[in-house]
């Protein structure tokens, strides 16, 4: 079988994973309901592997469909950049992105930019995945990632930008405040409740204290509470059940608004890193340049930066 035939196959394969039917992929593909369905028998047949579950109304992938369908998107994106790339008409940006954010700094402070890019290049296609999850960029088939945190020694097909850093600092409300409070300095802070973030491994974030000269320490505590979303903590200490510690990036409009109160302002201390991540492979892309540009341009998390 020719490399010219295989790829036939994967982009039938493709159009009808994402139609969901033979017959809608016909369609798209201005091929017969046969020719399609012979196509995928064809692959099946090669593949050793059922790659649809054929229900009355629609096809769904199986395991290996699913993860069949993934590699596909990227060796076929992988053929559409080639081509743009001989393509004088690649001076432009255009084309799908594929990106994936931190799930809460996701929501609260890359989409607004990210919406802001996409109005001034309608020719480009974001893809925008929510993961707090480790994200191989090479291996997931991303072209840019925005992570929080994570190594500073990147594999070598990785390009990165860091971005600043978190700046974190003691919230509690002021209720809680009237009712118990509040701490003077680092050694009071165990002898309160505390709201605490938990990690999908079951741990809890440690908090980290810089006080003074000092080094800084990781301080392991027993929390009243413990969430695995941010958002529900914060909701949890605006309730005035416990304090915590918090990034900047996520309680400024409650220090705004007073409903949380920094409470230790000498302990502030610098939190994790923020990077942009990217395939080394796609970075000379007119597409990937212009997001760059644009998130380096427009994110920070350190407010004196």
């Amino acid at each position: 079988m020719s490399a010219t035939e295989r790829l036939k196959g994967l982009e039938t394969f493709v159009a009808v994973a994402d139609a969901g039917s033979f017959t809608a992929a016909a369609t798209r593909l201005h091929l017969t309901n046969s020719a399609v369905g012979k196509a995928i028998a064809r692959l099946e047949e090669r593949l050793q592997k059922q790659l649809f579950e054929r229900g009355t109304r629609q096809l769904t992938l199986t395991d290996a469909g699913a993860t069949f369908h993934a590699s596909c998107l990227r060796i076929l994106d992988e053929v559409a950049l080639a081509e743009r790339a001989l393509s004088d008409e690649d001076t432009l940006p255009g084309g799908r992105l594929r990106i994936d954010l931190p799930a809460t700094f996701g929501r609260m402070k890359v989409l607004a930019p990210l919406l802001e890019f996409a109005a001034r290049h309608p020719h480009i296609t974001p893809h925008v995945s929510y993961t707090d999850r480790f994200v191989d960029v090479v291996e997931d088939g991303m072209d840019l990632v925005v992570r929080i945190g994570g190594d500073d020694a990147w594999p070598a097909a990785v390009g990165y930008r860091h971005l600043g850093n978190e700046q974190l600092i003691f919230c509690a409300a002021p209720a809680f405040i009237a009712r118990h409070g509040a701490p003077q300095r680092a050694a009071d802070l165990p002898q309160y409740d505390a709201i605490l973030y938990g990690r999908a491994d079951g741990s809890t974030q440690p908090w980290r204290i810089q006080e003074g000269a000092a080094p800084l320490a990781r301080q392991h505590i027993n929390g009243r509470m413990v969430f695995g979303q941010a958002e529900s903590q914060v909701a949890a200490v605006v309730a005035g059940l416990g304090l915590a510690q918090f990034p900047t990036w996520l309680v400024e409009p409650q220090i705004r608004d007073g409903s949380l109160v920094n409470i230790l302002p000498q302990l502030t201390t610098q939190g994790l890193p923020l990077h942009l991540l990217w395939q080394r492979s796609r970075e000379h892309t007119p597409k990937l340049q212009a997001l760059r540009a644009h998130f380096e341009a427009t994110l920070c998390i350190d407010p004196q930066a």
